[in-house]
């Protein structure tokens, strides 16, 4: 099989994080940090990940929220902690860590933001870019390190049955790490790696001693939010989003879109764009269009929402569109509060395959782990029946794009 859209990195990473991704209540949450803070020694940080406050509920029955800087601290004893919510576009912090990542109730971010509270003062709560600067203070591992990291992730994934594993934000060293290890018979699969513009010329200055078995995808770019978050770019205002972001948030404009598609093509490869709502998977193709780039092996990454006027546009630039259907069933309850009047456009599967795009082709699936687990019965589960299992039918999200498991899995190239 393979999993078309994974963090192996950060994968790796998670799997010695505190998982909350089981968490029910903030309250059980917390206690699950206090638990890993009191075995700690010197000035290490907590670090979790999996967190779902929107599906926290109160010991009183009240609603769900987020802990705050001052609960971490109590928890966990003053410590630096950093607790990702599971899409990774937001994060929670003590107040030591936003102390050494140098974040106060004014600090301020074009494409993020830090919750404050009446006072001004942080509330520990960070969003996008502003999640990313804190997490730019927490240590990373070393040289040495980071093969261990790598090695562990790959088993991870290896024995839920991948033999291909795409990386779609590759880190400068990740080739040479890959190749290390494949050359050691320590891994066994094989690999394209997508990096950031930033990271691009890097990984590319690797090339010459990498593995066959390793290759490179291309560029990744982000061009919007999350869901959850209400940061993806929508073409019709979010229900329940705050007036200052009623369609989300675009990451980038549509000619920094252009840019950055022609940095692509003058070092000879596509772009993956992360595109969840739909206004970011017409900008992406309208990108595409306006350089002339078509049918060069562009991939969107997500397309959570999809117009319908969009749909054909994908086959007609051949243009890839790789989905995680699994978010499908974490995302019910957001997706039927933030569009309940566009559940029809959420992940249109059917639609895409009936304008032309072909199963393991041209439409893929992975998981983008670890924001949910790489198992790939999650995205058929969520691709045939489009809901969770034991839930009625009356609570699929756009059933009639349902598929058959026959097609889901040719998807995964099986």
């Amino acid at each position: 099989m393979r999993e078309a859209h994974a963090h192996i990195a950060q994968l790796g990473r998670s799997l010695t994080m505190v998982d909350l991704s089981g968490c029910s209540s903030r309250d059980e949450a917390l206690e699950m940090l206090a638990g890993r803070a009191g075995v700690m020694s010197g000035d290490q940080w907590v670090l979790a990940h999996g967190a779902r406050p929107e599906g926290w509920v109160d010991a009183s029955g009240g609603g769900a929220r987020w802990m705050t800087r001052e609960e971490l601290d109590e928890a966990c004893g003053g410590r630096a902690v950093c607790v990702w919510c599971f899409d990774y576009h937001a994060l929670v912090g003590s107040s030591r860590a936003l102390k050494l990542a140098e974040i106060d109730g004014g600090t301020r971010f074009e494409h993020g933001r830090v919750e404050v509270d009446g006072d001004g003062a942080p509330t520990g709560l960070l969003l996008e870019h502003a999640a990313l600067a804190l997490w730019g203070a927490v240590p990373e591992p070393t040289e040495k390190e980071r093969h261990g990291v790598v090695r562990q992730a790959c088993a991870h994934l290896k024995a839920l049955g991948y033999d291909e594993v795409h990386d779609l934000k590759a880190q400068g060293w990740l080739g040479s790490v890959l190749s290390d290890l494949l050359a050691a018979g320590e891994v066994d699969q094989r690999f394209a790696l997508w990096a950031l513009r930033e990271d691009l010329d890097a990984l590319m200055g690797t090339r010459a001693s990498w593995d066959d078995r390793v290759a490179l995808g291309g560029m990744k770019i982000f061009v919007d939010g999350t869901l959850n978050s209400r940061t993806a770019w929508v073409l019709e205002r979010w229900a329940d989003a705050p007036e200052d972001r009623p369609f989300g948030t675009a990451m980038m404009s549509h000619e920094e879109i252009e840019d950055s598609i022609q940095f692509a093509k003058e070092r000879e490869v596509p772009i993956a764009a992360h595109a969840i709502g739909d206004g970011a998977v017409r900008a992406v193709l309208d990108g595409i269009e306006a350089t002339g780039t078509q049918r060069t092996g562009h991939r969107i990454e997500h397309a959570e929402l999809v117009d319908a006027s969009d749909v054909a546009r994908f086959v007609e630039m051949g243009v890839v569109c790789s989905v995680q259907p699994c978010h499908l069933l974490a995302d019910i309850e957001a997706l039927k509060r933030g569009c309940p009047g566009r559940l029809d456009r959420v992940l249109p599967l059917r639609e895409l395959i009936e304008a032309g795009l072909v199963c393991g082709e041209s439409l893929f699936f992975g998981s983008d782990v670890p924001i949910v687990r790489a198992d790939h019965r999650d995205s058929v589960v969520a691709a045939t029946l489009r809901r969770r299992e034991g839930m009625d039918e009356s609570e699929a999200i756009g059933f009639g794009q349902r598929l058959t498991e026959r097609e889901a899995l040719a998807c995964f190239g099986v």
